[in-house]
Formats: C-alpha cells, sequence, structure tokens
C-alpha cells in the first residue's frame, strides 16, 4: 500500500531537518491555554511589540515634510511681498490725490448755471462738463482743460491741467492742444454741437 504523507516526508528526510532545527531552539515555557493570547510584561501582545518604520520611508516622509515647509514659506514671503507693494501703490496713489486736491482748491471754474454742454472721450466713454460759451471756446482753443477727481469733471485753467497731468496723468481727462487748429483726430471740429 502506500507510504502516508508523514512517512514519504520522513523518508526522504525533510522532516528530520525540521525536527532537528526544533530541538536546536531554546525551549519557551508554555503558557496556559486560556484561550487568550499571552501577554508582555507590558501588558501589550507580542505581535504588537514591532511597530517601527522602514528607514526609507521615514527619511521620504521626513524630506516631503521639509518641502512642504520650504513652499509655504516661499508662499508667506510672496503673499508679504505682494501685499507690502499694493501698501505701496495704494500710499502713492493716496499722496497724489492729495496733491490734486490741494492744487484745485479755490481753482476750478465750473459754473452752476452753464448750459452748454461739452463732450468728450475719457477712460473708454463719452463724459460731459457743461461750461458757458466763453468757457467753450476757451476750452476748444486749449486754454481751460478738464480735470477728473472725486468722480466730478472740474474746469481749470491750461497751466493747471499741466501740473495735473504731472502729477498723475491719468486725472487729465481732456486738453486741447492749441496747435491742432480746432479740428479733433477723427476730423470733425471740436466745437461742433452734438
Amino acid at each position: 500500500m502506500a507510504d502516508s504523507l508523514r512517512d514519504q516526508l520522513l523518508k526522504s528526510g525533510i522532516v528530520k531537518q525540521v525536527q532537528q532545527d526544533r530541538a536546536r531552539e531554546p525551549k519557551r515555557p508554555i503558557p496556559p491555554s486560556s484561550g487568550k493570547p499571552a501577554a508582555r510584561k507590558g501588558g501589550k501582545p507580542h505581535a504588537a511589540s514591532h511597530t517601527a518604520r522602514p528607514s526609507g520611508q521615514s527619511q521620504q516622509d521626513i524630506d516631503l515634510a521639509k518641502a512642504y515647509a520650504l513652499r509655504a514659506q516661499t508662499e508667506a514671503r510672496e503673499r508679504q511681498r505682494v501685499e507690502q507693494e499694493a501698501a505701496e501703490q495704494a500710499r502713492l496713489r493716496r499722496e497724489r490725490k492729495q496733491k490734486i486736491q490741494q492744487l484745485l482748491d479755490g481753482k476750478v471754474l465750473n459754473k452752476v448755471d452753464a448750459d452748454q454742454p461739452r463732450n468728450f472721450e475719457y477712460g473708454g466713454k463719452i463724459r460731459r462738463v457743461h461750461v458757458d460759451a466763453a468757457q467753450l471756446s476757451a476750452l476748444n482753443a486749449g486754454e481751460l482743460g478738464v480735470v477728473q477727481q472725486g468722480g466730478r469733471y472740474l474746469l481749470v485753467n491750461r497751466d493747471i491741467a499741466e501740473q495735473v497731468r504731472d502729477i498723475d496723468p491719468h486725472q487729465l481727462a481732456l486738453l486741447v492742444d492749441p496747435a491742432a487748429a480746432g479740428v479733433g483726430d477723427d476730423g470733425v471740429p471740436d466745437d461742433l454741437m452734438w
């Protein structure tokens, strides 16, 4: 009859080797069989005592943490630089606005009873300032200019308009060149009533 598996293993010598390896190991005390795994002195099971990470993975985690920290620092510095630049630009705008306001105090020529509208292009749109007949001819001759300040269009002398242009060219809404001979860039006379 065929030999059992155990007999076949013994004949081949594999079982003998395993028994010899077990004989070399020191014998451990057998815990009482209560159905629970044996606990160590610290109160933790034996299998949970080996929780160290491989050194390659921990080094990678450290490098990744350093990279995130450097990135966060760089982004924080960039945000701070942008905020400082914006604050500086705002401060300069306030100073220019204040200089223009001081320059315009008491020198605005707008009249409450002016009845003629003078249309002009400013900021990509058609704007309007009301003037009288004498101011209209002076404005078209380049003797007067229009300055935008505080949402209003103010009529001022040419020298004031040029000073405003020196401070902030965006605030000068209209200043006709006297050499243009009264004809606009589009070939239409400036004093033409719409």
